[in-house]
């Protein structure tokens, strides 16, 4: 049995008979897969600056189904060809060995990512998000690998805030005396990237079976995982071809920490004072937490 063409290759061989528009298109979605992967067709609409149903024709006139048919395969391609070490190469080879390319590159990519993400996420996405928050019993953060960090650090702040909140940031055998918290009314917020590991798999099932809600952030994954989630937010982590960089998932947990506050201030306010006077008998004065009036 023949292998699927690729997507560059069915670019290639289709792209002779589309419309000026729809070349347009594809040759946006080439050149900008990962943001591909996580807009809306609205999204991408406006950013190539053509129609809805443009981009709907341009995708099906690559030969697929829709817009999820084309993620899936650019999310499944992304991940063969792309290791961490293939992304670093690419990465170095653009920067060219100079310092100062290091900076304006990896700076620009932020930028871009930052800008993909005010595209991507829409107000009502967002409201959504954190009132699911707010609301919830208990919150816990999954995130492994570099993802912990972030986990952690949400859960610090949540913390902080007044709210029950816990990581899920152990792995392998450990992950089961994690998981075996849930209870109904929880919600779980997940950071998982590129493809659906055990760990992931795990939680995903125990989470339906224990009554728990889950939001969602990540990359590759939306399509796959939409129906078994409550709600997806679409984070890119960089350019596709590059080294993965953080820096719109971490724009977006602090977008839902100033919400969260936002939605409950006079609580937020009451935790942070309280956390300042007990920093003020151990520390004293000095170890005091700036609280706006």
């Amino acid at each position: 049995m023949s292998a699927s063409p690729t997507f560059d290759e069915r670019v290639e061989e289709r792209i002779g008979r589309m419309s000026p528009a729809e070349q347009r298109v594809v040759r946006f979605f080439q050149g900008n897969r990962e943001e591909v992967l996580i807009a809306s067709a609205a999204a991408l609409a406006a950013k190539v600056e053509t129609s809805d149903a443009t981009i709907v024709r341009a995708t099906k006139t690559l030969g697929f189904s829709g817009l999820d048919e084309l993620r899936r395969t650019l999310a499944d391609e992304l991940r063969a060809s792309l290791s961490p070490a293939a992304r670093l190469t690419r990465t170095l080879g653009e920067i060219g060995g100079s310092l100062s390319a290091a900076f304006e590159v990896t700076l620009n990519t932020h930028i871009q990512s930052l800008e993909s993400l005010r595209r991507t996420i829409k107000a009502e996405q967002f409201e959504k998000a954190v009132t699911s928050v707010v609301k919830a019993r208990r919150i816990f953060v999954f995130g492994i690998g570099p993802s912990s960090a972030m986990a952690n650090y949400l859960v610090i702040q949540l913390t902080r805030f007044g709210f029950d909140a816990s990581s899920l940031t152990d792995t392998g055998l450990l992950f089961a005396d994690d998981v075996q918290k849930l209870r109904r009314g929880d919600l779980v917020v997940m950071l998982a990237y590129g493809r659906v590991y055990s760990e992931l798999a795990v939680l995903l099932d125990e989470i339906n079976r224990r009554g728990a809600s889950a939001l969602l952030l990540t990359d590759t994954l939306a399509a796959k995982l939409r129906h078994r989630v409550n709600l997806v937010l679409p984070v890119a982590r960089g350019r596709a071809d590059m080294l993965s960089m953080h820096t719109a998932t971490l724009g977006l947990i602090e977008a839902l920490l100033v919400g969260v506050a936002a939605s409950k201030p006079v609580e937020t306010l009451a935790n942070l004072k309280e956390l300042n006077e007990l920093r003020r008998r151990l520390a004293g004065q000095a170890g005091e937490l700036s609280i706006p009036k």
